[in-house]
């Protein structure tokens, strides 16, 4: 399937904020709203505030928002307040297709968020929720702004080539965890001729093992031409002999495609942001991943 690009956004342009997922910090989201604000108009109402137990209002009103910001033609692009769960929750009546596509920007949760905009043949662009944004360096902060706006952006790096080789394809994927949670859905996005991109959070080694495995026995790993690893922030396990990177090496082998990882992109530190649907050349043999397509029309790749 061919991933449409989006409009490129420019300063002044109006973007939408919605929380799709769970409530959220409110100071670290003033930080995060305070840099997008500084070159865009942010849109959101005080039903952002709500909180329904561990959700972000209930799934009626988290709904009525995203559906409002994708259906507002005036909107230029989609932030999310932060990632946590119920996304997933709100796929079923989401309504995308027949609208412009404009880039989602989030990461973690809104991992469902991005396969059912890859379903849809949108591009989006799995970066920094805004409570995650405001503890992102500057050159982070300035990626996400150029690659929005069509600007070049330089290769991303990782650190180790797991599985030595090179791939050509359009990138998905995102949180592991949420990922499988999608197997059995309609809403996994296609994968053939794809590069399939992965990190997660506090998940020991036997979890991660575990969740990929589900990915290839139930054939989701299929078509797939290369993988590309990102952060696995505190997934070691507690006094094991054995590492994080050597379980995840071992289940890249037994697929045998090009795969790097160490890629600084997921709930690290540094958290990178990385168009998904535009195609990407990966350089597993340099740990290198390149650009071919950019996010945005008539943009630099």
């Amino acid at each position: 399937m061919p991933f449409a690009p989006v409009a490129p956004l420019a300063q002044g342009d109006r973007v939408a904020v919605v929380a799709p997922s769970g409530p959220f910090d409110r100071e670290s989201f003033d930080q995060g709203l305070a840099l997008v604000a500084q070159r865009y108009v942010p849109v959101f109402t005080d039903r952002l505030y709500q909180k329904h137990r561990y959700l972000a209002g209930t799934d009626e009103a988290r709904l009525a928002e995203l559906q409002a910001a994708v259906d507002d033609e005036s909107v230029r692009a989609v932030f999310t307040a932060r990632g946590g769960y119920g996304a997933m929750r709100l796929l079923p009546a989401l309504r995308l297709a027949g609208r412009p596509p404009r880039p989602l920007v989030g990461f973690s949760d809104v991992t469902a968020l991005h396969a059912v905009a890859q379903l849809a043949g949108w591009r989006s662009l799995h970066g920094p929720n805004l409570t995650h944004l405001a503890t992102q360096p500057r050159d982070v902060v300035e990626r996400l702004f150029a690659l929005l706006e069509g600007r070049a952006v330089p290769p991303l790096a990782g650190t180790t080539a797991l599985i030595p080789g090179t791939a050509e394809g359009p990138l998905v994927g995102g949180n592991l965890s949420v990922f499988t949670r999608l197997l059995g859905t309609p809403f996994l996005p296609p994968r053939q001729g794809a590069l399939l991109f992965l990190e997660d959070v506090g998940e020991r080694p036997y979890r991660l093992d575990r969740m990929w495995t589900h990915l290839r026995l139930a054939g989701a790993l299929d078509g797939l031409i290369g993988l590309v690893l990102g952060d696995f922030n505190n997934c070691e396990e507690p006094g094991g002999d054995y590492s994080c990177l050597e379980v995840l090496t071992a289940l890249a082998k037994e697929i045998g495609l090009p795969c790097a990882a160490g890629f600084p992109v997921g709930h690290g530190a540094v958290n990178h942001p990385l168009p998904l649907g535009a195609r990407v050349r990966l350089n597993a043999t340099a740990a290198r991943r390149d650009f071919v397509e950019p996010l945005v029309e008539g943009g630099t790749a």
